[in-house]
């Protein structure tokens, strides 16, 4: 009887440390980010590109489920990338601010990604990490591409 105090007095000690064990889908999101990272992209939580009421309607899930990842641009990169915002939707890509066209190395994301934008400083893509490690590889091949040299 003694012992089965014992174990039920550890067990208790231990349960709220149960809470700080990684989900199966956080291990999953952890090694997607690895991944990425040790390919040469960044990640960073953004929202998606584009402001106001009608951007919030159309955004589903929590804003904490898009992420960004991004792949940082030299000098030289940077004037050789077209400044812009994309959204795919049912009809394909479609610029969200103006009229800039599409640049052709979003043709070749894969479905999961819902956005893309570049600025001075970066080209990415956003999505809620749905796939695998195969998905981050073919953001890797066509950041790279879009970055050009």
């Amino acid at each position: 009887m003694i012992y089965l105090l014992i174990v039920f007095v550890i067990a208790l000690a231990l349960a709220p440390l149960v809470h700080f064990v990684p989900s199966k889908r956080q291990r999953e999101q952890a090694r997607l980010r690895e991944y990425a990272a040790v390919h040469g992209l960044f990640v960073e939580f953004r929202q998606l590109p584009e402001t106001g009421r009608a951007a919030a309607a159309r955004q589903s899930g929590r804003i904490g489920d898009t992420i960004y990842y991004g792949k940082r641009l030299t000098p030289r990169q940077a004037g050789s990338v077209q400044a812009g915002a994309w959204r795919r939707d049912a009809q394909g890509w479609r610029s969200v601010r103006g009229g800039a066209t599409v640049p052709a190395a979003l043709e070749q994301l894969p479905p999961a990604i819902l956005a893309a934008s570049a600025d001075g400083h970066s080209c990415g893509v956003y999505w809620r990490e749905v796939g695998g490690a195969e998905t981050v590889h073919q953001i890797v091949q066509v950041l790279d591409a879009w970055s050009g040299p």
